[in-house]
């Protein structure tokens, strides 16, 4: 898998570096002299670690359906980042889409309130206030790195270097102030088995990835490759697992299925239309 991994990314690099002497310089000047362009991509970082504890606080302070609903108003709101952050236009077929892919998710997503005896105070009007926190940051954090890799000719890789060591940074602080005790007291690294380690892993190609994604299509389609994993792992459950398909989610894959097909339509060109329309209407005019 490793290897697979490698082959895959490595012509990747080349395409973005060109030579590994050429990263190396790109590295030297973009991260290690250049605190200007680390301070524009610590702003996504800092974007994201509040993005995580306002959904943390926002699942705390809500019940779990209601989080699981309102925490997909992230598309439309990434959506619209978009339009206003980069000065794109989407059709209506594609913004019909993005909403659709928003009730799928919801759907496939969905599990039925069960009663529980444990009461814990909630505080929905917290809740609902992190949750509205936490969709805005992620639709900007989001489109703002878009933006930010779409702007300049910086490789990706060097990109992902400058974000990931400020979020290191930020979230060593957060981890210190939290668990600081059991850290000194166990270890920085206790409980890492290799299970945990090949997790670790995973998630770092899949930043990888999605950091590609971001660069080579745009935001938007990054939300709807991420619906279609979900889709996916579910289908994986079921074939290893035994889980079982409900109705909500055979409904939900059938929307998202449908919305990634309607998104990738391609734009009708209305323009040219209508000068046919124009040049017929002059024809019949003139005689």
């Amino acid at each position: 898998m490793v290897l697979r991994k490698c082959s895959f990314l490595s012509p990747l690099k080349n395409r973005e570096t060109g030579s590994l002497g050429r990263f190396k310089t790109s590295l030297r000047e973009n991260v290690l002299g250049s605190p200007k362009e680390l301070m524009k991509l610590s702003v996504p970082s800092l974007v994201y670690a509040v993005q995580n504890n306002m959904a943390f606080l926002a699942l705390s302070n809500l019940d779990a359906a209601v989080y699981q609903v309102t925490y997909q108003l992230k598309i439309p709101c990434t959506a619209l980042c978009t339009v206003l952050m980069l000065n794109r236009a989407l059709s209506k077929v594609q913004w019909i889409s993005v909403f659709m892919l928003c009730g799928g998710v919801i759907l496939v997503q969905w599990k039925p309130a069960q009663a529980t005896k444990v009461m814990v105070e909630q505080n929905p009007f917290l809740g609902f206030g992190a949750i509205a926190i936490a969709v805005l940051c992620s639709g900007f954090a989001g489109v703002y790195f878009e933006k930010v890799l779409k702007s300049s000719d910086t490789s990706l890789w060097v990109r992902n270097i400058q974000m990931y060591l400020s979020g290191i940074v930020v979230t060593l602080v957060g981890v210190y102030l939290s668990d600081g005790a059991e850290i000194k007291e166990k270890g920085f690294f206790y409980g890492y088995t290799y299970y945990v380690w090949f997790v670790i892993f995973l998630a770092s190609v899949g930043g990888l990835y999605t950091s590609v994604v971001v660069k080579y299509t745009d935001n938007i389609m990054k939300g709807f490759s991420a619906a279609a994993a979900i889709v996916l792992s579910t289908i994986a459950s079921v074939l290893l697992f035994g889980l079982q398909i409900t109705l909500t989610f055979a409904l939900g894959t059938l929307l998202v299925c449908v919305s990634i097909y309607f998104y990738g339509l391609p734009r009708q060109d209305t323009t040219s239309i209508q000068q046919g329309e124009t040049a017929s209407k002059g024809r019949a005019s003139g005689v």
